[in-house]
């Protein structure tokens, strides 16, 4: 699958930015909701546990966030899942006690007008390492073990490929400070254009074509919201 609107795709991408949205009691009001959501699930392999913010389980909150959100993104709309009554999610949050892989969060529908991902951290250590390479196909998972790529994914789970790599070896200092989980021959070819550390208070935005993942430098675990979006 390629997105079929690439050229207006392509007009609403800008570098990654980092924004300060949420008040300190914001902030406090998301981290109480995660805990009161039920769980949704908890992966094993990727050891993190992950919740949906369900529309209208806090109305109060739900206006807020939304109304922050088009501060600083304009026009939008949810694209994080939706709900057994065809609601929309406003956003996943994810408990990662491992770093996440390499992958894009670009979507399952061609149609679509992918737009921005935006990731609020809820803990204050982790980080995400964002590349400057880009997808645009399905939402995918970059690998170049075999048996992962001879996985055949369900619906709504991602592809694997390893159609990202390029020539040029990834550096290696980099790679020992924060990829340490992955595989270097599975990042040649990528060029870093950020390297977010997370802050409780901040938010990250970047664009859903980003090539990205989590650094290895977890202590324990991390928690972080992550809301993805189309025009």
């Amino acid at each position: 699958m390629k997105h079929i609107h690439l050229d207006e795709i392509k007009s609403y991408e800008s570098p990654p930015k980092i924004v300060n949205i949420f008040s300190e009691k914001e902030i406090k009001m998301i981290q109480e909701l995660y805990v009161d959501l039920p769980e949704r699930v908890f992966n094993k392999k990727q050891n993190i546990r992950k919740k949906t913010w369900i529309q209208n389980y806090n109305k109060e909150l739900d206006k807020i966030y939304f109304d922050k959100l088009k501060g600083v993104l304009g026009d939008f709309k949810m694209d994080t899942l939706k709900s057994e009554t065809g609601d929309d999610y406003y956003g996943l949050f994810h408990e990662s006690f491992s770093p996440l892989p390499l992958h894009v969060d670009s979507g399952f529908d061609e149609k679509s007008i992918i737009y921005k991902q935006v990731i609020t951290p809820l803990s204050s250590f982790g980080d995400t390492v964002v590349f400057k390479n880009r997808w645009y196909g399905r939402s995918t998972s970059f690998t170049i073990n075999q048996e992962d790529l001879n996985y055949k994914p369900k619906p709504g789970q991602n592809d694997r490929s390893s159609e990202h790599l390029g020539d040029e070896d990834f550096d290696k200092e980099i790679h020992e400070q924060y990829l340490a989980h992955i595989d270097i021959n599975n990042l040649k070819g990528l060029k870093v254009e950020i390297i977010y550390n997370w802050k409780v208070g901040e938010t990250m935005i970047i664009d859903r074509s980003h090539i990205h993942c989590s650094s290895s430098r977890i202590k324990v675990k991390k928690l972080g919201l992550t809301t993805f979006t189309k025009k």
